[in-house]
């Protein structure tokens, strides 16, 4: 609601995204690519519709089937790191696991291995401030990822990161969407939004278009 009157940040939204798609979503500030992201990580819900993840129906789940579809199916990076300051990047990438009642042995194994697969075994002991915005986005990638979800959902993931950086980043998810995750970044950049197989297009809430970036 702003000003006593409802705003539709989305409007006939129909899409279909299979296992597997890399797609961007782009539109300029207030063009519904937030709400759009937070509905499908199932941080928030649709005032009416469908949605459905993994083939099965969102929209009427209780909070608690809404953690469980987060921790288990969804990763999310953000433009932003996130890092809990006073943990070292495997502990950060052990938090996921935290949640989810893993034992430690285990959640030390996994957080070795994926910080491995990221290119950070040498910095797992540091702390985030010990770290270059490239390491730590890397870092919150490695923790995304730890839960083998289906789907990672990165939010300008290279808008606080230098060129160079920026380029790593996405090179390392493009990666991964090639071992068979899904992967949709939402982007303002057009050389980012350009790089996905799939480009969405959003603005006043449409989708305006929908192409295969690449015929």
């Amino acid at each position: 609601m702003v000003g006593g009157r409802p705003v539709h940040a989305l409007k006939d939204v129909n899409l279909k995204i299979d296992a597997g798609e890399y797609v961007s979503v782009m539109g300029p500030s207030g063009s519904g690519k937030s709400t759009l992201l937070h509905l499908l990580g199932c941080l928030d819900r649709p005032t009416s519709g469908s949605y459905r993840l993994a083939n099965e129906e969102t929209a009427h789940l209780e909070e608690g089937e809404l953690s469980r579809l987060r921790r288990h199916q969804i990763g999310f990076v953000f433009q932003f790191f996130h890092l809990v300051p006073r943990l070292t990047a495997e502990g950060n990438v052990e938090l996921p696991m935290v949640f989810a009642g893993i034992q430690p042995e285990e959640r030390r194994e996994r957080a070795r291995k994926v910080l491995e697969r990221v290119g950070l075994t040498a910095r797992a002991g540091h702390r985030p401030d010990q770290l270059s915005g490239g390491e730590q986005q890397r870092v919150a990638i490695a923790r995304a990822v730890v839960m083998n979800p289906a789907l990672l959902l990165a939010d300008e993931p290279t808008g606080n990161l230098d060129s160079v950086s920026g380029q790593e980043i996405i090179d390392l998810m493009e990666t991964m969407n090639h071992s068979g995750l899904t992967l949709i970044v939402v982007t303002h950049d057009p050389k980012i939004g350009d790089r996905a197989r799939r480009r969405i297009g959003l603005s006043d809430g449409l989708v305006v278009s929908d192409r295969d970036s690449k015929t």
